[in-house]
């Protein structure tokens, strides 16, 4: 009996599920981060899909992840190898079992283990048996088989009683991880109760049952010796949510709205990893933010673009495929200078590449990606619950400065998640200063002139078309101030130096970039965006054990903070890890005139903490 099994302790614990794209990973995954966060530790999790509507059944090809990480302390990544692995069948298991510590558990349906099954994926005999599995503690439970005996009296097919193995194989984490089980069935009650948007009586009945038989088995079966048990995370007291980064966005772009005193206009089209966002907006009608889902990329941003000129806080979303489309616009919106959020959550390319995977590689795409000169600040997410300051201050900087901003996140931190202190909008800067809608009532004798600006911020003055007093001309054409075309020279020179001039003017009031450890040393490793979590956790391990090594973040990748130079040239080395083939190392080396080293990864997966600590102490020459 394992009513008796010993209860441990433990710091963290990372786990990842494995199966069919139809046996509902991302379901099951979201759940046990969300027990997790609500059960009070922290968490961070990591979605892992194919790009196939769906792959065939039982294939390698097919098969779709999900990985988290949880912890009684601040948890900045998904984690390294897995502790457990939980595969719902053979093809999941060999997929997967290669990246568990050497020792981990391995959860696994034993009743998938057919021979057709195992032929599919080309073992010769069953890993279960022969010695393939051997260093792994190997949790062989039949799964169809208990459902199946749970749900006797239920009038279903076999079929829809496998599905329920899910939530099965939730009872028994949630015994084994010592989490409280009315957390999980409140949930089926919330999704498939009679409360829920669209009940399914049966689905939530079955379920409920198959979660119960799942914890029954993890207390009676001898097959656990041993359960876990993490303490609370210590972190700021408030009210938390889980929340992925794409619903971070969202959130934001609402928010903004309400603390500009504008209406919020989201013009786009879907587009993977991006997709959520544009979802979840589309659900905030109450909160006055209009969503128009466009036939293409074009037409998003230049319904934006139009909102924008009509005196609304626009935004536009997309991955990277979808900012190379909006290029032309973008610049159109530049040399408007209207005030305009781009969202990129960016994946695997070029081209389609890798839609469901994560990768940094548009930054260079977001720099330069324009015709002329038309520089625009750039602002880089660090964690899903970071998109949403992330995206906020990207309006702001759109409105107090009267451009384009573009708000990069990824797919790792678009689509995983973590908990976020809910603020409240009391909290939230107030963004009406940086309205300054232009009035003549305001400027008595004075005629509206389009391009007259602010003379701290160079903004131009901002006119909504139907002022009275306010007619005036913009366009793509260069214009001079009055807002008459010009094809004069000097006056091209001025105004390309003035928008240049503007985002420069940034650089100026952005905050100071912060030292993770000593100000000065043998190692400088500078991370920006989805690669903040594992820097920052293998700076801490390097530095605890006494390596000469910092860690800088880099949350405004253009322009850059005002102090960064002077960081760099404490250190006699600098790293740049980054999911590209080094786009910011690039960059760096452009203005800092430093030999910097770049860390690339390009395979879809974002970095694990070793192998930033590996390179590190390749560096130190040991």
């Amino acid at each position: 009996m394992a009513e008796n099994a010993k209860l441990t302790s433990a710091e963290q614990i990372v786990v990842k599920f494995t199966g069919d794209s139809g046996d509902g990973m991302q379901l099951i995954g979201n759940q046990l981060t969300a027990l997790a966060a609500l059960d009070g530790n922290d968490v961070n999790s990591l979605p892992d899909y194919p790009s196939e509507i769906r792959a065939p059944t039982g294939t390698i090809a097919g098969v779709s992840g999900f990985q988290m990480c949880l912890g009684d302390h601040k948890i900045y990544t998904a984690g390294d190898a897995p502790d457990v692995l939980v595969a719902f069948n053979p093809a999941a298991v060999k997929h997967s079992a290669k990246f568990v510590k050497p020792g981990g558990m391995i959860i696994t349906n034993s009743d998938s283990f057919t021979e057709k099954a195992l032929a599919k994926v080309g073992y010769e005999g069953n890993p279960l048996e022969d010695k393939t599995l051997d260093g792994y503690d190997v949790k062989a439970i039949p799964m169809f088989t208990l459902v199946r005996e749970a749900l006797a009296d239920m009038d279903m097919p076999n079929a829809a009683k496998d599905r329920c193995k899910n939530f099965f194989t939730m009872g028994v984490l949630c015994w084994l991880f010592n989490k409280t089980p009315q957390l999980v069935l409140d949930f089926i009650q919330e999704k498939f109760g009679p409360n829920a948007k669209k009940p399914k009586l049966q689905i939530a009945e079955a379920n409920t049952k198959a979660f119960k038989a799942g914890l029954n088995y993890g207390e009676t079966t001898i097959m656990f010796q041993e359960r876990y048990d993490l303490g609370a995370a210590q972190i700021e007291k408030g009210l938390y949510r889980n929340i992925t980064g794409n619903d971070a966005s969202a959130l934001a772009i609402a928010a903004a709205g309400a603390k500009s005193g504008l209406q919020p206009f989201i013009g786009s089209y879907p587009i993977t990893p991006a997709t959520d966002l544009l979802h979840y907006a589309s659900e905030f009608k109450d909160l006055d933010l209009v969503t128009m889902q466009m036939e293409d990329e074009i037409a998003g941003i230049c319904c934006a673009i139009g909102a924008a000129y009509a005196g609304n806080l626009a935004f536009t979303t997309t991955s990277g495929p979808g900012l190379a489309l909006k290029t032309e616009a973008a610049g159109l919106a530049l040399i408007l200078e209207l005030p305009l959020v781009i969202v990129n959550v960016q994946r695997g390319g070029p081209c389609t590449g890798l839609p469901t995977k994560t990768e940094q590689s548009d930054l260079l795409q977001a720099m330069f990606g324009r015709n002329g000169d038309s520089y625009m600040p750039i602002i880089a997410a660090n964690s899903p619950a970071d998109c949403f300051d992330a995206t906020f201050q990207g309006a702001k900087i759109a409105l107090k400065y009267r451009t384009p901003v573009i708000v990069l996140t990824d797919g790792y931190i678009g689509q995983g998640s973590c908990p976020w202190k809910v603020p409240t909008l009391d909290e939230l800067e107030d963004l009406t200063p940086y309205v300054n809608l232009w009035k003549p009532e305001d400027h008595p004798g004075e005629t509206y002139m389009s391009y007259k600006r602010d003379p701290e911020t160079l903004a131009r003055d901002w006119a909504i078309p139907g002022t009275k007093g306010c007619q005036h001309r913009i366009g793509s054409l260069e214009k001079n101030e009055s807002g008459a075309v010009s094809h004069d020279p000097m006056n091209h020179q001025k105004m390309t130096e003035i928008r240049k001039a503007k985002v420069d003017n940034l650089a100026a009031v952005l905050p100071e970039a912060e030292i993770n450890g000593a100000d000065s040393g043998k190692v400088l490793v500078i991370s920006w965006g989805g690669t903040y979590g594992a820097v920052k956790g293998a700076v801490d391990r390097l530095i605890a054990d006494g390596k000469s090594v910092s860690g800088v973040n880099l949350r405004w990748v253009w322009p850059f903070p005002p102090n960064l130079g002077d960081i760099i040239s404490r250190f006699d080395k600098v790293l740049v890890p980054e999911l590209n083939m080094g786009q910011l190392s690039l960059l760096l080396r452009a203005k800092f005139l430093v030999d910097v080293q770049s860390l690339s990864k390009v395979q879809g997966d974002p970095f694990r903490e070793y192998e930033v600590i590996d390179k590190v102490n390749e560096m130190l020459g040991e």
